[in-house]
Parts: structure tokens; C-alpha cells; sequence
């Protein structure tokens, strides 16, 4: 999740929500991921937006989410990577309504 911006990584025990983007839930500290077989890795902006997550479930990356916004702060492009599936970009407009999915190969 590198994109050349200086990124905030901070963890969560799981995330919330029906429209991306997800939200992330309860904070954990870096030093108790030890004792965790599931936690959600998420990578936020100087200005604090959600830029993307990874769910790690048994040390192994079962989900990534990549966020993009337009510049009022709505999003643009969610891309959705799941174990084993296909990538998907979804794309909105400015308002935050979605005008399209691509299932990518």
C-alpha cells in the first residue's frame, strides 16, 4: 500500500459498514498482534482518511482494500482484492454514487 504519500499504519480488530468505505473497529496496539489470529492492518493518510486495509487471518492476507477519493472527500475508486477471487474496481462520481464495477483479470 505505497503510493509515494507518507501513510499512518495502525490496527483494528475488525471492520463495519454496508458502503465503502469500510470502517475500521477497535483499535489494538502493534505489541498485541502476537497474541491475535485475525486483525485488519489499516494504512491512513496525513489528513486521517482510510486509504486501504489488509485482513490477516492466519498470517496470510485474505482481504485488501485500496481507497481513492476525489478532491471534496467522496470516494473514487475502491479496489477489492479476496482470496482466491478475481480483483474488482468499483468507481464513483463526485456525490459518492457508484457508476461502475470491473471485475479485473
Amino acid at each position: 500500500m505505497t503510493s509515494g504519500v507518507e501513510q499512518d499504519t495502525r490496527f483494528f480488530v475488525s471492520y463495519t459498514g454496508v458502503r465503502l468505505p469500510l470502517r475500521l473497529v477497535n483499535a489494538i496496539a502493534p505489541d498485541q498482534l502476537s497474541n491475535r489470529n485475525t486483525f485488519i492492518r489499516g494504512y491512513f493518510d496525513r489528513a486521517g482518511a482510510l486509504m486501504g486495509f489488509k485482513k490477516v487471518v492466519y498470517g496470510e492476507i485474505e482481504l485488501i482494500h485500496r481507497y481513492h477519493y476525489h478532491a471534496n472527500g467522496t470516494l473514487s475508486r475502491a479496489e477489492i482484492v479476496m482470496l482466491d477471487e478475481d480483483p474488482v474496481t468499483l468507481r464513483f462520481d463526485d456525490t459518492g454514487a457508484q457508476i461502475a464495477g470491473v471485475a479485473s483479470a
